[in-house]
């Protein structure tokens, strides 16, 4: 393990027992805004830093109590510099994109970590995560793709018609690089105008084993590849404003079935909540297919809150 990342979780364990002396019970919360966009927007997400001994029902229960769509629990890795592990309000996901993000920007932002490469064992697997001044970028795992639901279907979830997703000329797809999400195109200009059926969402994320609907449009801007929604009410997320795990498998949709020669993409996601994103992914390939998958942003440190311990 990295001597510099025990420093850092043994330290924050200190302040934790010292919290817990002083307010017995209490668990202390960094609250997190990932895939910012020059000091704006983004997702928010918890970091709680060495938690005390908890079960899948009380991390669920603090999950709730922080009241944003995933939560952190991060700990002493074995082989790895960190295990994280993520909850929604609703239940334990195996990845989190803006989650890790937010993990990694508020060890750096407390000099708890120096600039530098780490890595950290998830229940996607173990992934590496580059720290620098300026940003966070983590790898993800290679793409995972299957067949979507009948457009039919998903047009009726989303409150258009069919013409507007068959008119882009582009799958419906599930893919994951980490989380399964359904990937969804639209025609530009359409976006915004989603009605979202999240009952029927729900229904058909559980149907295809995903988390749930990232839907694209491709964007005029020069600078911007194309803007997102994610929609995950299966797990208690109606839409979510910056998806990076979302993102990372939208890349390689987008390498695979539309531009096979492009290597970085620039994601905007969350204007229709008033909270527009912008997330970095950036896709290398060998002998044209994918072989390394990394996202990565910037992030503002929002405050901190402190949550009770839960007894279950």
């Amino acid at each position: 393990m990295n001597e510099r990342v025990h420093q850092a979780i043994t330290q924050e364990q200190q302040m934790q027992r010292e919290v817990t002396r002083s307010v017995e019970h209490d668990v202390q919360v960094h609250l997190v805004n990932s895939f910012t966009r020059d000091n704006s927007g983004g997702n928010p997400a918890g970091v709680i830093l060495n938690p005390p001994e908890l079960s899948v029902a009380q991390k669920i229960a603090i999950a709730r109590q922080v009241g944003f769509s995933e939560t952190a629990f991060v700990y002493v890795g074995e082989d790895t510099d960190f295990k994280v592990d993520f909850f929604t309000p609703e239940g334990e996901v195996d990845f989190c994109g803006h989650a890790t993000v937010a993990v990694f920007f508020t060890l750096a932002s407390l000099d708890r970590l120096a600039p530098g490469h780490y890595t950290q064992e998830t229940k996607a697997g173990i992934l590496s995560v580059a720290v620098s001044p300026h940003s966070v970028v983590m790898d993800q795992a290679l793409p995972v793709t299957r067949q979507g639901p009948d457009i039919d279907d998903v047009a009726v979830a989303l409150g258009v018609p069919p013409e507007v997703i068959t008119g882009t000329g582009l799958p419906i797809a599930v893919v994951s690089t980490g989380l399964p999400d359904i990937l969804i195109p639209v025609q530009p200009g359409q976006l915004d105008l989603l009605q979202p059926d999240y009952e029927a969402i729900a229904n058909l994320s559980r149907k295809f084993d995903a988390i749930g609907f990232h839907v694209f449009e491709l964007s005029h801007q020069t600078s911007i590849t194309a803007h997102c929604r994610n929609f995950a009410p299966l797990y208690g997320i109606d839409e979510e404003s910056a998806t990076g795990s979302a993102s990372g498998a939208l890349g390689c949709y987008l390498v695979n079935h539309l531009l096979p020669g492009k290597t970085h993409f620039l994601l905007e996601q969350g204007r229709a909540m008033g909270c527009s994103s912008l997330i970095q992914v950036t896709i290398d390939t060998q002998e044209q297919r994918i072989s390394r998958v990394r996202v990565g942003g910037q992030a503002i440190m929002v405050g901190t809150k402190t949550v009770k311990h839960p007894f279950l």
